[in-house]
């Protein structure tokens, strides 16, 4: 399968030109099965959910399945979510199919009090999307571990989507191949580049790594930019069978 990564320079708060560059993007076109973008693609990390929010039939989705459908690639990343009166950031994976999966973040982000103003979720979702298995995670998930657990070989690409600043961008890149390595799966992180709206940097280091922590794709720091990279799932699979350390793998349950 085919993956694009899409770095770049989210229009803080304008959804309309971060929309607009994503059809750029693919109307320039794009060989690929996914495209993956950044955390709250079209307004930034922002704390300012009343102003922002949409609901899941809402103008940006029902944009994104109409892009989805006209060039046949799969979109992926998260956006500001309203549902029942309440926030979140959601993840969602739309296919040209016209279906839509949703993932609330688990993890929400203290130190950037979006846990004040963001509703946390509390159910993971996996997408079989052309015979692969994605499991969708944001950002400051990437830290733990437990809830980014793979058992049983439950998925083949573990993805997350991020507003992960350069002053941190270190921890970035040593907890993505790890995640590779501990789920025996390939992990690609996908960072937008430029200074948000509260003066925060960031450099992307958008990457995909193999199950063995082998980095496949890197892009350029700072620059906007779209790569691809095609993963083989029976290489996956084969490496699976002649190195089965799921199969020692602890068992807990999450609370």
């Amino acid at each position: 399968m085919k993956i694009a990564l899409f770095q770049y320079d989210i229009v803080w708060k304008d959804k309309e030109d971060n929309l607009r560059k994503l059809e750029t993007q693919l109307k320039n076109g794009i060989d690929a099965d996914l495209l993956i973008l950044p955390e709250m693609f079209s307004t930034g990390f922002c704390m300012e959910p009343e102003s922002l929010a949409e609901g899941n039939e809402g103008n940006t989705m029902s944009f994104l399945r109409c892009l989805s459908e006209r060039y046949q690639t799969a979109l992926c990343g998260s956006f500001v979510a309203e549902e029942g009166g309440k926030y979140y950031n959601r993840a969602f994976f739309v296919m040209p199919s016209g279906k839509i999966f949703y993932y609330d973040k688990r993890h929400l982000f203290l130190m950037g009090q979006e846990g004040d103003r963001y509703t946390a979720g509390d159910k993971r979702i996996i997408v079989n999307y052309k015979g692969w298995n994605i499991c969708l995670m944001i950002c400051f998930d990437l830290r733990f571990p437990v809830w980014s657990r793979n058992v049983d070989n439950a998925y083949d690409l573990l993805i997350y989507v991020a507003n992960w600043p350069t002053s941190r961008i270190s921890s970035w890149n040593a907890l993505l191949p790890a995640r590779g390595i501990e789920n025996l799966a390939y992990v690609c992180g996908v960072n937008r580049v430029g200074e948000d709206g509260l003066n925060y940097e960031h450099n992307g280091d958008s990457s995909v790594y193999d199950y063995k922590g082998k980095q496949l794709l890197r892009l350029e720091n700072g620059e906007e930019h779209v790569a691809v990279v095609d993963l083989s799932k029976e290489k996956l699979d084969e490496f699976r069978k002649k190195f089965p350390v799921f199969c020692s793998a602890d068992r807990f349950e999450i609370k």
